[in-house]
């Protein structure tokens, strides 16, 4: 079973860690629910303790998972290894892009879950306008990510009962190094370890990239990116698009 992540994620777990602050985000949106299944699972990151089973396909992500993680199955959204109903709550964190098929995954987190879905994905057309980096350094990057990103409003369809959408405001100090983590910190993104841990950038390639990174270090450099982005330094953190998908499910 082959997958993205078996390249891309050696390292993954140097800066990719989970924010406290997005984790109580995640914690609220399953409070009640006995028992959790983590889909697109990757290192373990927010998993509460409520956690029975992580899916994942990329065994080097699964091999980066912590001591006393839940246990973890290598397999696929579209074809999750477990009976209708299994448990209370599916979670799936910044994966559905990833997947070949998002109508069918969802479906699948549909049929395990008994009472409740929780995504947390991103709106590309915000991120596009708001996110200065894909805006105006690094537009190849977006184009990438326009061709996989599913619509807020399609997640919500698919997933189907009572949908509720929660802004997931990124902190300036986020410690998980995710796409738009380094809102405020730009010279980050000039690090390509951290770019490595972003699959945007990770996949767009340095060379396609490389003319962007330029003019930004050249920018940061001048102090021309601190008189055009300046105000951005005196913010606590920033809504880019982020958002987290609550489906509470009809009864069965």
């Amino acid at each position: 079973m082959g997958t993205i992540y078996d390249g891309l994620g050696v390292g993954y777990g140097l800066t990719r860690r989970p924010d406290p602050r997005i984790g109580a985000q995640v914690r609220a949106a399953l409070d009640g629910m006995t028992d959790v299944v983590n889909v697109g699972a990757g290192t373990g990151s927010y998993e509460p303790e409520r956690t029975v089973l992580a899916v994942e396909p990329s065994r080097v992500m699964i091999e980066q998972r912590p001591p006393g993680a839940a246990p973890a199955v290598r397999g696929i959204a579209e074809r999750l290894p477990l009976r209708d109903g299994a448990v209370d709550a599916v979670m799936a964190l910044l994966t559905v892009h990833h997947w070949g098929d998002p109508a069918a995954g969802i479906a699948e987190l549909r049929r395990v879950a008994r009472r409740r879905v929780v995504v947390l994905t991103w709106d590309q057309r915000m991120f596009r306008e708001r996110f200065w980096l894909v805006r105006d350094y690094l537009p190849e990057a977006a184009e990438f990510d326009d061709g996989r990103a599913v619509a807020i409003t399609r997640l919500a369809e698919l997933l189907g009962g009572t949908v509720r959408v929660e802004v997931v405001p990124v902190p300036y100090d986020c410690v998980d190094g995710f796409g738009a983590a380094f809102w405020r910190r730009p010279e980050a993104y000039l690090d390509p370890r951290v770019r490595a841990g972003i699959s945007m950038f990770a996949q767009t390639g340095t060379a396609v990239l490389a003319p962007g990174l330029r003019r930004l270090a050249e920018d940061l450099e001048s102090g021309r990116w601190a008189r055009r982005y300046g105000e951005l330094l005196g913010l606590d953190s920033l809504d880019v698009g982020y958002r987290l998908l609550v489906a509470d499910l009809p009864p069965r």
